[in-house]
Parts: structure tokens; sequence; C-alpha cells
């Protein structure tokens, strides 16, 4: 692998930027959805939901930037990935639906089957969200079969293979320990010192499925092992997720909700950086096949879109940083139930 700075590589990196922002912002409200059952009382659940209600459709704009930068700017990848991952795509899409339908209509009727039905709703719906984006990880990373026109040949089903579940499921643990510890920082009383009790388990799960789920890439998927070798200084970044792992777990214990909550964004970004840096410059692997294989060079726009979106992205991309950090500055603090929470 040789890095080339040319502005289809700038692309590649600032499309990770924007899928890794929405990784570590949905992450956690995909975690607090997951979670939200554990809760005991309705008083409780509704804590639950006011820790993520200002910020959640904020977050979602992360997935939509980065929707449309990989439209704009490779444009092929994006025709291949959203054809050929059609039916999984479409469950992703509904599992979005379904938690913002259920934030919205929870809170509209007193009645307890009403509350029930939705909290429901919102728990599944963000579970199944969660394992969705981590078999698509999966099968990026593993490769999927493409023809020589870069369709997909496989079909939904195919893409549920071991592999991809695994990563699923690991990105289930890391989203739902995220949101964990996002809980930690907005609530205190009894429900904090259940979910204190409940983010140390959630830690070992993490573990254990990131370190399965590491060994089972060196095995499976060898071309993500291979690109690294070629740099053996970018094994500094997977080294880096493993300590802010590491560390993770000695701020919890000490009660720095914070700094594990920081540690636990630092992890899932060098994770997704290890990934990005172990298919480049691919974007869509094809397997096995691996001629028909989706780059950043013959799947992009032409170099002067690219430069031209470039521009527009250095605009636009600083008023979303600042919208981001205005909204969570705003709702700093502790939740505090009153007539206008959810």
């Amino acid at each position: 692998m040789i890095f080339s700075l040319d502005i289809n590589t700038v692309w590649f990196f600032l499309l990770g930027i924007l899928l890794t922002g929405y990784a570590i912002l949905d992450g956690f409200d995909l975690g607090v959805g997951a979670l939200h059952l554990t809760a005991k009382n309705d008083e409780e659940r509704r804590k639950v939901i006011n820790s993520i209600g200002p910020l959640w459709d904020g977050n979602e704009v992360w997935l939509v930037t980065g929707g449309g930068a990989l439209f704009a700017a490779f444009p092929e990848a994006y025709a291949t990935a959203f054809s050929g991952f059609y039916m999984a795509l479409f469950l992703l899409l509904m599992g979005l639906i379904c938690r913002a339908v259920a934030l919205e209509f929870r809170s509209k009727q007193p009645m307890k089957w009403w509350r029930s039905l939705w909290d429901a709703v919102f728990s599944i719906s963000s579970i199944v969200t969660a394992v969705l984006m981590g078999v698509a990880l999966g099968n990026i990373a593993l490769g999927i079969p493409l023809n020589s026109r870069h369709d997909f040949t496989g079909t939904f089903f195919s893409l549920l293979h071991p592999y991809a579940l695994l990563v699923g499921l690991t990105v289930l643990a890391i989203f739902t320990l995220h949101g964990a510890l996002f809980l930690l920082i907005k609530n205190e009383g009894d429900l904090y010192a259940r979910l204190k009790s409940l983010t140390t388990k959630l830690i070992i799960v993490f573990y254990v499925m990131l370190a399965v789920t590491t060994i089972a890439t060196f095995l499976v998927v060898p071309h993500v092992l291979a690109n690294l070798k070629a740099i053996p200084v970018l094994f500094i970044v997977p080294a880096i997720a493993f300590l802010a792992a590491g560390y993770l777990f000695a701020a919890h214990k000490k009660g720095k909700d914070f700094k594990a909550f920081l540690a636990s964004s630092v992890t899932i970004a060098t994770l997704f950086l290890s990934l990005g840096l172990g298919l480049y410059p691919n974007l869509i692997l094809s397997s096995p096949e691996a001629a028909n294989t989706l780059t950043i060079y013959n799947a992009s726009s032409s170099t002067k879109t690219l430069w031209i979106m470039l521009v527009i992205a250095l605009i636009g991309m600083p008023l979303v940083i600042g919208y981001t950090s205005f909204v969570y500055r705003t709702f700093r603090g502790k939740v505090k139930l009153d007539q206008h929470s959810y």
C-alpha cells in the first residue's frame, strides 16, 4: 500500500471522518436505545429518553452528510452499495424511522400499554440498527461478490455470514457501552447507581467481543493486516484503540465518567481509522474476483468535481461542527424532568 496525497485520497479520509463522526455521535444514541428497557419505571425511562432528546436528530445529520458525500465523490461506489445492499439499507432506514417515531409518540398518551409498546419499538429498532451497521462494516472489510459491471451478485442472506454477524454484535457491544457511559454523564441517583454496575459488565462483554473480532479479522481478512504491514508505523492506530479501551475501564472504576466516554469515543474513532487504513485505496472490495473491486480512483467523480466539493466541504463542515458543539453545550448537565420533557 502506497499513500498518494491527491484529491481522491483527501475525499477518502473526509468520507471516513463523516462516517466516524456519525458512529461516535449516533452510536451512543443507539446504545441508549438498546439499554432503554433496563430502566425500572416510567420516570427512569423518561430520563433515559431525555438524555438524548435534544441531540439524536442532530447526530443523524452526520449520516446524511456522509451519504451525500459518497454520492457526489464516489458515485459508482454509491450505486453499487445502495443497490446491492438494498434490503439491508431498507431495514436500516426502517430502524432509524421507528426510533424517531417511538421517541415522539411515546409520551403522547399516558396509558401504560401505549408507552410500553413504544419503549419496545425504540429498544428493538436501536439494537437492529446497530447490528445492521456492523454487518455492513463486516462485508466491506471482507468483500462482496461483484461482476465486471460492479453489480452485486449475491443476496441479502449472503451478507449475513458469520464474520459479518460477529462484527455486527461487536458494534452493538461498543455502542451499548458508549450509550451507558453517556447515560452516566447525564443522570444521577438510583438510575446512576444501577447503570454504574451494568457498565462494568458491558465493558467486559466489549473486551471479549473486541478480542474475538480482532483475531477473526486477522484470520479471515488478511488484506487488512497486509495493508498495515506495508507501513508498520500504521500499527500505532490500532494500538491507540486498545490503549483507549484499556483506559476506559480505569476511568470508569475511578468515577471519571466523562473521561471514560471520551475514551470510548477515541476507541470507536481509531477502530474506524484502522479499518480505513486496512482498506485503502479500496472502497468496496470484490471477492472472489478482486479485479472488480471499486477503488477511490475507478469509482470517483471527475477531479474538477472533487475539488469543487472540497471547497464546499471546507465551508460546510465547520458549520456542522459548530452547530453540534453549540447543541451539546446548550444541553449539558444532568437530566431534569419538567412539563416540556418527553
